[in-house]
């Protein structure tokens, strides 16, 4: 009722409630004291398709009676809970407040399996089976839905399994992002960098850092503007990972990949975010879904066993990608032996 901005309305609800209970309640009681017509055939006088009538018997007292006890317990509903305008009810009871109870109850049932894993550091967590059934639970409910089932995320949302880390990829910054969430934001640079043509000459420089399909000559005439970008992402393009600035020159691209999605980019700048996680998850779930994330990446597989690569989609991080470097080469499929 708090969205009401007069209090008519919940005077109104309350007169539509209380009113529709005890109309049924006074139209029982009027239509009780009725008298019946007697007839000797004990019907209304009523014929249908020639031979069907309408017999004129009361109703059944229980019948009655089940009317009565349910608007009965209607009323005595709308005394102890809320259900007349800005009326709390004896009880005081709320959905939110239930529901906090059993958040909480939950908490406590779980507890003791949470406990298991406080000594354990992130490599033993990562290497437990029990643990890593739960955390895949806790990234399927919290993480899943921007970072894909399989965490590879899709344009603008970073993959996970990869060894390309805007923030840091240690356990200890992926429970850093997870809790407090990430902002970065690349404002628009066009103006820093000059007019169009030297914004497209710094975005073949881009490519050219990675040694992406691009213009030789532009790149030549943009490595000169790309001053403007260095502050942030490094002479080398290497990035900042303190500043959550992006590596440009590894070919992993999470906005899109190409010279029109780099000049976009420039022009446009990037402000994205992650939310934070503290308050919704636990400490303890949140130390168990940093080991699952960071398994993600650093899985060793066994010796002699060919590896397949699948095609990167993303930049991997918990947190943004700010820059047009930030995005994926989709071909790049490829079969490692180890």
């Amino acid at each position: 009722m708090s969205d009401f901005t007069s209090s008519f309305w919940p005077y109104f609800i309350s007169f539509i409630v209380l009113g529709g209970i005890f109309g049924c309640l006074i139209l029982l009681f009027m239509t009780s004291k009725v008298k019946q017509m007697s007839t000797t055939d004990n019907t209304t006088g009523h014929v249908y398709d020639e031979d069907i009538v309408e017999m004129n018997n009361p109703m059944p007292r229980w019948w009655m009676w089940l009317f009565v006890i349910t608007c009965v317990f209607g009323l005595a509903y709308l005394v102890i809970y809320p259900g007349l305008g800005t009326y709390k009810g004896l009880k005081n009871w709320t959905s939110k407040q239930e529901y906090e109870q059993e958040i909480e109850a939950s908490k406590q049932k779980l507890a003791p399996v949470y406990a298991r894993f406080a000594n354990m550091t992130p490599q033993d967590i990562a290497n437990d089976k029990k643990a890593m059934a739960i955390g895949e639970r806790l990234f399927m409910n919290n993480c899943s839905l921007c970072h894909g089932s399989d965490a590879r995320g899709s344009k603008g949302f970073p993959n996970l399994t990869d060894q390309d880390w805007i923030h840091g990829g240690s356990p200890e910054k992926i429970k850093e992002t997870i809790t407090h969430g990430r902002h970065g934001m690349m404002p628009p640079m066009a103006a820093a960098v000059g007019n169009a043509e030297d914004v497209k000459n710094v975005a073949n420089y881009v490519l050219s850092l990675s040694n992406s399909k691009h213009d030789i000559n532009r790149a030549k005439l943009g490595k000169e503007k790309f001053a403007a970008c260095a502050a942030c992402h490094g002479a080398e393009g290497k990035g900042n990972q303190m500043i959550g600035a992006p590596n440009l020159s590894d070919n992993i691209w999470l906005h899109g990949y190409g010279e029109a999605a780099i000049i976009e980019r420039i022009n446009l700048g990037k402000d994205n975010q992650m939310p934070a996680q503290e308050g919704r998850l636990t400490p303890e779930q949140i130390n168990v879904l940093a080991s699952y994330v960071w398994r993600f990446s650093n899985t060793q597989p066994p010796a002699n066993v060919p590896t397949v690569k699948p095609p990167v989609t993303a930049a991997v991080d918990t947190g943004l990608v700010s820059t047009a470097a930030a995005a994926t080469a989709i071909t790049n499929t490829a079969v490692e032996t180890k």
